[in-house]
């Protein structure tokens, strides 16, 4: 049995790393193309609320390749979460397409949220444009899976170039040539980048599903892997992701109803991208803490401690910036925002400071819990986080009337440790 070390997990961990870091530089420079173009404050909070649309739409798959790098054991049981993924591409296609008819958008965009008529037709025709996102995201998450699975996840960063070269080249190539409203070009940026990400992962995972097919069938508790089993898996999983990405309309709802709301819608998707930058590291460690835990104790105390230092680390560097200068410099010059902006983004990057360290634990106590079946506990820990941020949110917005984008970054810090201190007496037990 091999001996984990620090250096051992970090480079197997490191190109997953790397797929979230480059994935995260992908909102900011989203948001700094639209800043810099006409009418900033509008588009990107048309952009704010497009994007929390496609992400509640793409919520019942993004947990697809925690299942693929769980379950796929040889060629049999791979078919089958393949067939149970592109069931549910369809059935999220379908529901972002009744999203799109304009009597019902108008009576979420307008009479739910309370959104200016200008944004919210800027933001029918953004969420127009992100349609084949979701499907797209489920179709190259259960490939990234089966690369993981199979110790191959620096093709998973190799594919998150590729989404970002496709991206970038979009986004410059519409900006330097057309007069598109910013939102426009940043979705049409966004959609263009996860297709070709995940066309090229389904090709750099040919030759380890043309392995698996010619091997011998795994065991017979692998091999009597059923539709039903899968869906006794996943359910939980699907329905935590559904739920975390769910609040997302709900917390756009609250802002709508908030102190400086416009500004506050603006600002959030600035502030959420350059969190993303230091917490993306904690999200990528969960596949590979399911992909190496259990070998022995010893090995797992060693994973324990990585994650220990890694979330320290993380939460420090996002302190630091939050503290300095540094955080001033990056929303006014790098995200383009004015001094207005910049300044009521301030606020909320320092509550969020523990962010990226609770990230990193609850991706540890999902994988404990995934590596031994208990997703359930894992759909709870997010009922209650969902809860706890909507409470927040309530409190401070229609009792306390706080700024749109102080009472979210509140409420996302206050979810997020319930949803921690919650798992942890779960798994002490």
């Amino acid at each position: 049995m091999e001996i984990l070390t620090f250096k051992k997990i970090f480079k197997f961990w490191l190109p997953l790393a790397g797929t979230w870091l480059m994935m995260s530089l992908e909102g900011p420079f989203i948001a700094a193309i639209i800043a810099r173009l006409v009418d900033p404050k509008f588009n990107l909070a048309a952009y704010g609320v497009a994007f929390s649309f496609a992400l509640i739409v793409e919520a019942p798959v993004i947990m697809m390749m925690t299942a693929s790098t769980s379950l796929v054991n040889d060629f049999t049981s791979l078919r089958k979460l393949r067939q149970y993924t592109w069931s549910l591409n369809l059935i999220i296609t379908f529901a972002m397409l009744i999203l799109l008819i304009p009597k019902v958008f108008y009576f979420v965009t307008l009479d739910l949220i309370g959104l200016p008529a200008n944004v919210a037709q800027l933001t029918h025709t953004a969420t127009l444009i992100m349609l084949p996102w979701p499907a797209a995201i489920g179709f190259r998450r259960f490939y990234q899976g089966v690369l993981i699975r199979n110790h191959a996840t620096r093709r998973v960063a190799y594919g998150t170039v590729i989404r970002l070269f496709s991206m970038a080249s979009t986004a410059l190539l519409l900006y330097s040539y057309t007069s598109l409203p910013g939102v426009y070009i940043g979705t049409s940026a966004l959609s263009v980048g996860v297709s070709m990400e995940a066309l090229c992962t389904r090709l750099m995972v040919n030759n380890i599903l043309i392995r698996l097919k010619a091997a011998e069938p795994g065991d017979d508790q692998t091999n009597q892997l059923s539709f039903q089993a899968i869906n006794k898996f996943y359910y939980p999983l699907a329905l935590t992701s559904m739920l975390t990405l769910g609040v997302h309309p709900l917390i756009t709802f609250f802002i709508g109803k908030s102190a400086m709301s416009l500004e506050s819608l603006a600002v959030l998707p600035v502030v959420s991208s350059f969190v993303f930058l230091f917490r993306g590291a904690g999200l990528s460690f969960q596949e590979a803490a399911i992909t190496l835990l259990g070998s022995t104790r010893e090995n797992d105390r060693v994973i324990y401690r990585f994650a220990t230092f890694l979330g320290t680390l993380l939460a420090f560097a996002l302190l630091m910036t939050a503290l300095t200068p540094l955080s001033k410099l990056w929303f006014s010059k790098v995200s383009g925002l004015t001094p207005e902006l910049t300044a009521l983004a301030l606020t909320p990057v320092l509550i969020m400071g523990l962010f990226p360290a609770s990230t990193v634990l609850i991706s540890m106590q999902r994988a404990i819990l995934v590596k031994t079946g208990q997703t359930t506990d894992i759909t709870t820990a997010t009922v209650i986080e969902v809860l706890t941020i909507v409470g927040v949110l309530y409190i401070a917005i229609i009792h306390l009337n706080a700024i749109g984008v102080t009472a979210a970054a509140s409420a996302f810090i206050s979810g997020r440790l319930a949803a921690n201190l919650y798992l942890f007496f779960k798994i002490r037990s």
